[in-house]
C-alpha cells in the first residue's frame, strides 16, 4: 500500500484502516520528505506486524542517505537505478549491514535490462519496474517493462507500481511480480480497507504457482 499523501495524521488514520490487509506500507517519496523520519518512527511503533518500506528515491550518498532510515525501523528504502553504480551499491551494503532489504527503482532508466542485470550482481534484494504518476498522466503503464524484467530470470525479487488497480493484479501476477503495488486504487476509494481486501483477494486468486501471492506477497518467502 502506497501512502501519499502529505498530511501526517491522515496518512496516520490511513495505514490504520489497511494494516490488516496488507503485508507492507510503503511512505511515498513526498509523504516522506515533508513529514520525514518521525512518520517512520510512528508507523513502526505502530505496526510491528507490517514491513515498511520508505521510497527515498536516494540519488546520492546512498549508504549515508539511507541508513538512518534502516536503523528506523524501515524494511526496505529504494534507490533510482539511473543513480551511479556507487550509491546503489551503498544503499545494498547499508541493507545487507540490517539485515534488510534494497530496492532499485527502474523509473527513467533508458536500459532496463541492462542496468537490471548490472544491479543483480551486486546483489540488489529487488528490483522496482516503476511507471511514475507523470508517465502515468501521459497514458503510460508499467506492463511492457514488467515483462522485460521478469524475463530476465535472474533470481530477484520484481515490484510493480503504476496505476495498479483490481482489474489489472492478475495481469502483472501473471506477468511475475512477486510484489504488486497500489495507492489510488486504495485511498481513493470510498472505502479503502475494502479496496485493499479485495485486491488481495484477486492477487491471492492470481498465483498458478505454490508461492504465497498475499497482498504484496511473497516478499520474503
Amino acid at each position: 500500500m502506497a501512502l501519499d499523501s502529505l498530511d501526517f495524521d491522515a496518512t496516520v488514520a490511513l495505514a490504520t484502516k489497511v494494516a490488516p490487509h496488507v503485508d507492507i506500507l510503503e511512505i511515498g517519496t513526498p509523504c516522506i520528505k515533508y513529514n520525514g523520519i518521525k512518520l517512520l518512527q510512528t508507523l513502526r511503533a505502530k505496526f510491528p506486524n507490517n514491513k515498511i518500506l520508505v521510497d527515498l528515491k536516494t540519488m546520492d550518498a546512498g549508504y549515508y542517505e539511507a541508513e538512518p532510515f534502516y536503523k528506523a525501523g524501515a524494511d526496505i528504502c529504494t534507490v533510482l537505478g539511473t543513480a551511479d553504480i556507487g550509491t546503489i551499491k551503498g544503499v545494498i551494503d547499508v541493507a545487507n549491514k540490517y539485515g534488510k532489504e534494497a530496492q532499485i527503482d527502474l523509473i527513467n532508466v533508458a536500459d532496463k535490462a541492462a542496468r537490471t542485470k548490472e544491479v543483480a550482481k551486486l546483489g540488489a534484494h529487488i528490483i522496482g519496474v516503476h511507471t511514475g504518476l507523470d508517465q502515468q498522466a501521459a497514458g503510460q503503464t508499467p506492463f511492457a517493462d514488467l515483462g522485460l524484467v521478469s524475463s530476465l530470470n535472474l533470481g530477484v525479487k520484481v515490484s510493480v507500481a503504476g496505476g495498479i488497480k483490481p482489474a489489472t493484479v492478475k495481469q502483472v501476477v501473471d506477468a511475475g511480480a512477486n510484489i504488486v503495488v497500489a495507492g489510488a486504487a486504495i485511498y481513493g476509494a470510498a472505502d479503502p480497507a475494502a479496496a485493499a481486501a479485495e485486491i488481495s483477494g484477486l492477487a491471492k486468486g492470481s498465483t498458478s504457482s505454490g508461492g504465497v501471492f498475499g497482498w504484496l506477497k511473497k516478499l520474503f518467502s
